[in-house]
């Protein structure tokens, strides 16, 4: 039977003669040389052109990817070596390199050279310039490339190389293959047509890797079955994302070639898949105890029971090695998964169906990718190529469906699973730990999932893929491509404390938080808030900045007090005074606004609550701190004109302080005017000159007898003293005022201060 390789393409570039193809080892890309004399790049991810180099007018049969320089190499029919850089397309180097066409070139791994070939020679560039290190005569081409596990072969012209055996067949319709190009530790493979070239996919990028539950690993190399075992490291440190040093042992070869190895939920038997069968082994000796054929084959959340896709139509259950059931989903079956529930899917969507008598549970239209169940079978996680959803999975609802037939269609019974969420991510692998979702992610992020909060365990160097978790070791494990196994702390009490958070089981929530170390409470306590427990995210934090904004939305005054003075922070203090006023708590206002040194808050607060000793003191403060706004702000408010006088004039606020002057204290005019005069004659003399003093220039200012009246009579009466806002009534009106100024002797004016002319008093 052949190997079920599963092939899909994944770049068509149509264009000239493709003579070569390399595939970049980090980027996306693929270099293509031409028969037209150029070459090109071509990203597989966005499909599209991204740079082209014109090599010269004849034919490049050879180039590739220097990705430690950022180099692209080629040779051509010209007998020339050329060299570029592909981030700024210059051509770096140039040189003759034989005497015929050049159709090969090779790339050491590590070490600075080339090797070319039509007479073959080895080129040193570590120096800046290329020197001939060796010169091998005769050398046969296929010695320059090696393809493996896809051949070049079977098509009806010119063949290149080929394999030792036919695995596949492939025709694009693009005339003759012209070479093929590979990537160590990629499933891509490039190759070149007459008529373009196209990247296909060949094969699972996941190796054959499972893991049981107490820490058994059993993977494939080759046709042979190896195992390791975790508790064989003993102590021995383990650091987060670093590979592990674990004894490997050869357990025996394998009838069929592995394409995946997988345990049964209880770990006691593994099965291997390839070459389209199944055979399942006892996971500590690898007995054989059952085989079969079969597209697919996955387990059940039983362990004793598993289900085979023997074709797109018919799907078969076994139970303890023997066929239970045989049936044919009603829309086919291109796909099955394994879990509490089977599942099938076909072109029409995914349908649930019950391990014990196939019976419908749910279809729902939607393409699955994967499908991970968690161990109680409450929740799944269905991936798609572009998102996965969270579902929860009803039983109740669905035993009393089933008993009363209520809520049954021809798509099963409607409330069978409940949305929890979509998240838009695209999971690699995943599984399950309590209620905690753990995947790796297409852009290689260790995550996991937990209502609604997605949390970043680490962010990977390359692809890796889950293996399990051991809750002893508060570890994740995980492999990669080579078979190297790395782990990642996880702690088991912060999953077992979220998991008891979701399910709203409080009691074993408080039991849990004592064994959660300190400095993972906070993380916790966040997952609190977002989940809407701030009360008991006050609680868990030990964060005192996260403790503090949870006080405030809390309203917990005391808690927020102490942690303000913990922290003596200016913006705290403001913070809390906000909270205090919207709460009528004045004074602990008055006292977070004085550690905050907010003057114009306090003078807010005391105006607004009629507190005319706190403006008065708050006067004093003000000014000693510079505050000169509020200072001003609070001596006008108290009726203390002097002091707002002689503020703005220590603060050099002459021109201010000469209209406050004129409009309020007509008597400091003219002191106002000479200080004004003063400072601005070190600018400009002639703009100093030209102010006027209203007392010597009293025909510019109408009306200033009736301003020294008042004045006096401001001073007399009011002026400097506070009367309640209930007194409002009670004071005399503008218009009664004027009539008092009329009737008012000019002798009961002090003009001690002001140079009145004879006839300006006579007036």
């Amino acid at each position: 039977m052949p190997l079920r390789l599963d092939i899909k393409r994944r770049l068509t570039a149509r264009s000239d003669r493709v003579k070569s193809v390399d595939l970049h080892p980090t980027e996306p890309w693929m270099l293509a040389s031409l028969y037209n004399g150029s070459v090109c790049v071509w990203n597989h991810e966005t499909q599209t052109l991204v740079k082209t180099f014109e090599v010269c007018d004849l034919p490049v049969r050879a180039s590739k990817f220097v990705a430690r320089k950022n180099w692209v190499i080629t040779g051509a029919d010209d007998m020339q070596i050329r060299v570029f850089n592909y981030n700024t397309l210059e051509r770096v180097h140039m040189f003759e390199a034989h005497s015929d066409y050049i159709r090969c070139i090779a790339v050491h791994p590590t070490q600075p050279y080339i090797l070319t070939s039509s007479g073959t020679l080895i080129w040193d560039y570590q120096v800046g310039e290329f020197h001939l290190i060796f010169l091998i005569v005769g050398l046969a081409l296929c010695a320059c490339e090696c393809f493996t596990h896809l051949s070049a072969a079977h098509h009806h012209y010119w063949i290149r190389g080929c394999t030792y055996r036919l695995e596949s067949t492939l025709n694009y319709g693009m005339e003759r293959v012209w070479c093929v190009s590979g990537l160590r530790g990629s499933n891509n493979v490039a190759l070149g047509y007459d008529e373009g070239s196209i990247i296909i996919k060949v094969g699972r990028e996941e190796p054959a890797m499972s893991m049981d539950t107490s820490g058994k690993i059993i993977w494939a190399k080759h046709s042979e079955i190896q195992q390791a075992n975790l508790k064989a490291m003993g102590d021995a440190e383990i650091k987060d994302g670093e590979r592990l040093p674990l004894a490997v042992k050869d357990m025996g070869s394998c009838e069929i070639y592995p394409q995946t190895i997988q345990h049964n939920p209880n770990g006691r038997f593994v099965v291997v898949c390839g070459d389209g069968e199944y055979i399942i082994y006892t996971a500590m000796a690898l007995r054989n105890k059952s085989f079969g054929s079969a597209q697919e084959f996955v387990w059940a959340h039983d362990s004793s029971e598993y289900a085979i896709r023997e074709s797109s139509s018919v799907v078969k259950i076994f139970k303890n090695f023997k066929e239970k059931k045989s049936f044919k989903p009603d829309f086919g079956a291109e796909g099955i998964y394994g879990g509490f529930l089977l599942g099938v899917r076909s072109v029409n969507g995914l349908a649930f169906y019950d391990w014990e008598n196939t019976e419908l549970i749910r279809r729902i239209e939607i393409q699955p990718k994967h499908i991970f169940w968690s161990d109680s079978g409450e929740l799944v996680c269905i991936a798609t190529e572009e998102s996965f959803f969270i579902l929860r999975y009803l039983a109740d609802k669905v035993a009393a469906s089933q008993e009363n037939n209520e809520g049954v269609t021809e798509d099963g019974i409607e409330d069978a699973f409940e949305v929890q969420g979509e998240i838009q991510e695209i999971v690699k692998t995943g599984l399950w730990v309590g209620d905690c979702f753990i995947y790796t992610s297409s852009v290689n992020r260790l995550n996991y999932y937990v209502g609604g909060e997605i949390v970043t365990i680490a962010h990977l160097d390359r692809t890796m893929y889950l293996l399990g978790y051991i809750p002893k070791d508060d570890r994740l494990y995980l492999g990669d491509k080579e078979l190297n196994i790395v782990s990642y702390s996880l702690l088991v009490s912060v999953l077992e404390y979220q998991t008891a958070v979701m399910r709203r089981d409080f009691g074993m929530a408080d039991k849990v938080l004592p064994t959660i170390p300190k400095e993972q409470r906070t993380r916790v306590a966040h997952f609190l808030e977002k989940q809407g427990f701030k009360q008991q995210a006050l609680a868990v934090s030990t964060d005192p900045e996260h403790r503090f904004e949870l006080a405030l939305q809390l309203g917990e005054l005391k808690i927020a007090y102490q942690l303000a003075v913990e922290a003596e922070s200016e913006q705290k203090w403001k913070q809390l005074a906000e909270l205090a006023i919207s709460k009528c708590q004045f004074g602990l206002a008055q006292e977070c606004l004085h550690h905050a040194q907010d003057y114009g808050g306090l003078l807010l607060l005391a105006t607004a609550s009629g507190n005319a000793v706190m403006v008065g003191k708050l006067a004093e403060g003000a000014e000693r701190d510079g505050k000169n706004n509020v200072a001003f702000m609070t001596y006008f408010l108290q009726g203390k004109l002097d002091q707002c006088l002689e503020l703005l004039i220590r603060t050099n606020r002459l021109p201010e302080a000469a209209f406050l002057a004129r409009t309020y204290l007509p008597s400091q005019v003219s002191r106002v005017v000479k200080l004004w005069r003063e400072n601005l004659a070190k600018v400009n003399q002639k703009a100093a000159e030209s102010l006027a003093d209203p007392t010597e220039y009293e025909n510019l200012f109408p009306g200033l007898k009736e301003a020294f009246a008042a004045e006096h009579y401001l001073r007399e009466t009011c002026l400097g003293t506070t009367r309640p806002a209930k007194d409002y009534p009670l004071v005399t009106t503008l218009d009664e005022l004027e009539v008092d100024l009329d009737n008012m002797e000019l002798d009961d004016i002090d003009t001690t201060d002001v140079n009145l002319d004879d006839d300006f008093l006579d007036d």
